[in-house]
């Protein structure tokens, strides 16, 4: 299949018959980027939803040093996620930009599954582009392959004992790991009444935006052009799109 004709592909609808859900990405804004409006409908729907940032974003703006910027990026992050319906946000603390896909990482997330115990794992898109024309970061490669593993780590009580001796009990609980804006997504979830959500979600990260480029990227154009063409894949205004990784099976 070409990209065109992969473009062109009608999407599936994601499941929404779950309750518990965990968001773990690498840095702060990372779900922002289309991914947050589906949230806000979740939590509208009454699932609970936690997020977990992998580092801080302290490398993210240039103009500001990284003891100055990670804290000023967790401060916005809670606002975007208080704005969609999320009241708990946890860092890991690993260091920005340099992040290492490896048994460190894995364990963390591993604990941080066992104690959320979610349905569904939400991460970002982890494949080498997007889409065959944007390189990926190597931070988001690295933890999306870490989200996967630890997810199955979790489950397993003979990974990582020594969660055993924390009080941390293997939780096998995992449908699915849901990967945002992968170019090899086929699923998405209509964001059309949460849109706006979205965007103002994205504004919370006023210093981060102010750092990009010239300053004057508009979160609400640059979100619609992505959720408009997923939307019309769907079949709706705008929509989110996701690669499901499935965990369970129906019997």
């Amino acid at each position: 299949m070409t990209d065109a004709e992969a473009a062109l592909e009608p999407l599936e609808p994601l499941p929404e018959d779950w309750a518990t859900g965990l968001v773990i990405v690498p840095h702060p804004d990372d779900i922002e980027y289309g991914g947050a409006a589906a949230i806000a409908r979740w939590t509208g729907q009454g699932k609970k939803i936690s997020y977990v940032m992998i580092t801080s974003g302290e490398a993210g703006i240039d103009g500001i040093a990284p003891e100055e910027a990670g804290p000023l990026r967790e401060q916005e992050q809670r606002e975007s996620a208080r704005i969609v319906g999320v009241d708990q946000v946890e860092f890991l603390g690993y260091p920005d930009g340099v992040i290492e896909y490896g048994l460190p990482l894995r364990r963390d997330i591993s604990r941080v599954i066992r104690r959320h115990r979610p349905e569904i794992v939400i991460t970002g898109n982890f494949r080498d582009t997007y889409g065959g024309v944007f390189l990926n970061q190597a931070d988001h490669i690295a933890a999306g392959r870490a989200v996967i593993d630890g997810v199955r780590d979790a489950g397993n009580r003979w990974v990582f004992r020594e969660l055993l001796d924390e009080g941390f009990q293997p939780w096998d609980g995992v449908r699915a790991v849901w990967a945002g804006a992968s170019p090899d997504g086929r699923h998405a979830v209509d964001t059309t009444d949460t849109f706006d959500k979205g965007v103002e979600s994205l504004r919370a990260h006023a210093a981060y935006l102010a750092g990009l480029g010239d300053g004057t990227m508009d979160p609400a154009e640059f979100l619609e052009g992505f959720a408009r063409q997923t939307g019309t894949r769907l079949g709706c205004r705008y929509a989110a799109g996701f690669e499901v990784f499935q965990l369970k099976f129906d019997d």
